[in-house]
């Protein structure tokens, strides 16, 4: 029964997002969340039809996302975040992870969402710029799925010379945006591109641009 229940909060969720008119979602199976849990011999030590061999493993995160993809329509994206390493002796390696794309591939899944660690407290991750896109261009390669890259991709010019180069279809970007809530229109036009229509809450604040504070408007901001 617990599982049954795990796998209908799932579908749920999948069903709350369409109300709510998303047009893609992403399952969360990296980062010793649930599903990643079930993918990883660190943290998977079940001796039933769920554990045990990489195969057995990944069928209980797969037969979430088959759940998923059955109630969430066709002509919307549906993806899954996978951590393709553990950064730590006997956790999932690279080969693991590319074979999990190569099934959720076959079960529909649009894309991987490539990150990597957070099962294991052992990790020593070698943190650096765009650190899991080599990770990104092989499972993309080999399993032949469209894949995301992340990890402290900050540049506009980084972004768009992981997409040029083949190592992924998208870059997704977290801390960036933190930063700079507007990172999206500010790289568009880094790149030279038209950048997307405002949100409507911005739209009417930019009715005031260009705009100049007045020498007491600029005392009081500061």
């Amino acid at each position: 029964m617990g599982l049954k229940r795990v796998k209908q909060a799932f579908v749920d969720a999948t069903l709350r997002s369409l109300r709510l008119g998303y047009d893609l979602v992403e399952l969360h199976g990296a980062h010793g969340y649930c599903l990643s849990q079930f993918l990883s011999p660190i943290s998977n030590h079940r001796t039933d039809e769920y554990g045990g061999s990489a195969e057995k493993r990944r069928r209980f995160p797969l037969e979430v996302f088959e759940a998923c993809r059955a109630v969430w329509p066709r002509e919307k994206a549906l993806g899954m975040r996978l951590s393709a390493v553990e950064w730590v002796e006997g956790g999932v390696a690279l080969e693991d992870t590319i074979e999990t794309a190569r099934q959720l591939k076959a079960l529909g899944c649009d894309f991987v969402d490539v990150s990597s660690g957070g099962n294991a407290a052992a990790q020593k991750i070698p943190v650096a710029p765009g650190y899991h896109v080599g990770f990104s261009a092989r499972i993309r390669k080999e399993a032949g799925i469209k894949t995301w890259a992340v990890g402290v991709i900050t540049e506009p010019e980084q972004a768009e010379r992981i997409v040029e180069a083949g190592e992924a279809d998208c870059t997704a970007h977290a801390r960036a945006f933190l930063i700079d809530p507007r990172w999206g229109w500010n790289a568009a036009r880094a790149l030279g591109v038209e950048p997307p229509p405002l949100p409507l809450p911005a739209v009417r604040g930019a009715t005031i641009l260009p705009f100049k504070p007045q020498p007491a408007m600029a005392r009081a901001a500061d």
